[in-house]
């Protein structure tokens, strides 16, 4: 059985219908915003938290819709597997800013994906929800 990593992930949907991702610094892929919750933090605390660290973008607790839990080979872990809480934020005009881990942000339009790097957890099953 593989090691199971848990975190919190958003789906960032700008006004524009482009998706936000990102990639962490020494990372190949892409992935949506989130990350492992701290100690006490449940999912979504942990997705505000995250997206605003990763992105700049601040949202409250309330503006997250959640879209449920998805399993799938981590991305930057191998031998592991990623448990997700994932969670849709749609913003109004987008402006996020990469700090902390991520080394380069991207927004996606539907076009984009097939020639985007991206993790399994976001190609699989996430990024699919910023078009629906």
């Amino acid at each position: 059985m593989r090691a199971t990593i848990h975190v919190s992930a958003a789906v960032v949907v700008s006004d524009d219908a482009r998706t936000l991702v990102v990639r962490k610094r020494g990372a190949r892929v892409f992935q949506q915003p989130g990350g492992k919750p701290d100690p006490g933090e449940d999912a979504l605390a942990a997705v505000v938290r995250e997206v605003a660290e990763e992105t700049g973008i601040v949202a409250a607790p309330g503006d997250f819709v959640p879209l449920g839990r998805f399993t799938d080979a981590a991305a930057n872990e191998p031998g592991h597997e990623v448990v997700a809480d994932a969670f849709l934020l749609r913003v109004g005009p987008a402006e996020a800013t990469a700090s902390g881990e991520i080394e380069e942000l991207r927004w996606l339009t539907e076009d984009d994906v097939p020639d985007t790097p991206l993790a399994n957890l976001s190609r699989n099953h996430l990024i699919r929800f910023a078009w629906r």
